[in-house]
């Protein structure tokens, strides 16, 4: 049987996955519900696959936040607690990350194998331009794309899909969360 592999994502309504400027984390936009739905995706038992410019960008945020922090949500500790792959041809482990393994290659034979071979779903939060790849080559099962209600016209970073092919897209799931932020579950289908 081949394992389900989700790409999760945070988006601005002009697809930008970041800002810059006054901007925080979650564009300033989260609440309760938003933070409750994230622990619970991310409760259940997966693998996640990161690229070397996300796992850095994470290792880097969470090395220097304080307990505190936004960066140490309940739900970002989840993840880092679960099993992860990182596709790179730069980093060498060990990774200070738990159960993390580096995986060097083609980033689409270690996750069509990585499919085969897993027993959990596979989930990847942000890691753009591996995702594009893995959509391009029909390896993802799901786009779940979380919307928050802000546009970063002038500030926007990191385009989610820019470079990317086209695809149409069937919602198989959706809801608001804290009354104002999209969860948009999407089937893709290479153009």
């Amino acid at each position: 049987m081949t394992a389900t592999y989700t790409f999760d994502v945070f988006s601005s309504l002009d697809g930008y996955g970041a800002a810059s400027a006054n901007w925080t984390g979650y564009w300033g936009k989260q609440g309760p519900e938003l933070l409750d739905h994230r622990l619970a995706l991310y409760g259940a038992e997966q693998r996640m696959v990161l690229g070397a410019n996300t796992y850095r960008v994470f290792a880097h945020m969470l090395a220097s936040s304080t307990e505190e922090s936004e960066v140490r949500d309940p739900w970002v500790t989840r993840m880092r607690s679960l099993p992860a792959t990182v596709v790179s041809s730069t980093l060498e482990g060990p990774l200070d990350w738990p159960n993390a393994t580096v995986v060097s290659g083609d980033a689409v034979d270690i996750v069509a194998r990585l499919k085969e071979e897993s027993e959990v779903p596979l989930r990847s939060h942000g890691s753009l331009s591996l995702n594009r790849a893995l959509m391009a080559a029909g390896l993802v099962d799901r786009v779940q794309v979380t919307l928050f209600p802000v546009i970063t016209a002038q500030t926007g970073l990191d385009p989610i899909f820019q470079g990317g092919a086209d695809f149409d897209l069937e919602l198989v799931e959706n809801r608001t969360l804290d009354g104002h932020i999209q969860e948009l579950i999407y089937r893709p289908t290479l153009h």
